[in-house]
């Protein structure tokens, strides 16, 4: 593995990437940030990608990962939720080859989120089942054992009380029905319960933009995993599908 790749976080509004230093674990330069292109088809979201990568002064054989929001299976989007319908069925790692003429990995962006974690971040040097899960709009998941990743594992969908679990326990559900913390813990610890029962993680992560208020929430947890803070924040994604390219 090279100790330099390229990262790249395609989002709704905002497509992040940067040069991955893979010893630190770090952005090796400044993060750029380019607005997603409306419409987001897969060629205009591929020459955004193509800008991006240009913008800096890589060697040749510097890899690229992609974290993408939607569930793929080696690398074909399977479904598209955030971006134009179009991407149905898309090879990413070919686009984005024929834009950028280097190597490519394209990941979900949970899954990139957790492997940075597991990687570089709270989760570095626990042995076992490793559970990421970020809170946010829905609930993301990436499930990695012994350092491998279970691709796609979807977790904030598993119906729970009749209900898909992130409808009520993700952290827009906390916003959208103003919800105190505690009646919020209390969703949290039925929707985790289930999870590491299913599962029996070794640890549990939790990222997301609401895991900055951690000690609102995770102490007030009982569970029988340790559970944790996420500690790269909005870095995990383009950190972690780095990773996953120099690995390939």
């Amino acid at each position: 593995m090279s100790d330099l790749a390229f990262g790249i976080d395609i989002g709704g509004s905002g497509i992040k990437g940067a040069p991955v230093d893979l010893v630190a674990g770090d952005y090796a330069q400044k993060r750029t940030r380019i607005p997603t292109p409306q419409p987001s088809t897969p060629q205009a979201v591929a020459d955004v990608l193509a800008e991006l990568v240009g913008a800096y002064h890589l060697p040749d054989d510097v890899p690229v990962g992609v974290a993408f929001p939607a569930p793929m299976q080696r690398g074909v989007v399977r479904s598209m939720a955030n971006l134009d319908q179009s991407w149905t069925g898309v090879d990413l790692p070919a686009l984005v080859h024929r834009a950028t003429g280097r190597h490519v990995v394209a990941v979900n962006d949970a899954d990139a989120a957790g492997i940075g974690e597991v990687r570089y971040g709270a989760a570095r040097d626990t042995h076992g089942v490793v559970l990421v899960a970020t809170l946010g709009t829905g609930i993301g998941s990436a499930l990695v054992v012994d350092g491998a990743l279970v691709p796609n594992t979807e977790l904030g969908h598993l119906e729970i009380d009749g209900y898909d679990a992130e409808t009520r326990a993700a952290d827009s559900a906390r916003e959208r029905e103003d919800l105190s913390w505690e009646a919020w813990t209390e969703r949290l610890q039925r929707y985790f319960g289930v999870v590491e029962d299913l599962l029996s993680p070794d640890l549990i992560v939790v990222g997301g933009g609401v895991s900055k208020h951690h000690e609102k929430f995770l102490p007030h947890l009982h569970l029988r995993a340790p559970i944790v803070p996420a500690q790269l924040r909005n870095a995990a994604g383009i950190v972690g599908a780095a990773a996953l390219a120099a690995d390939r």
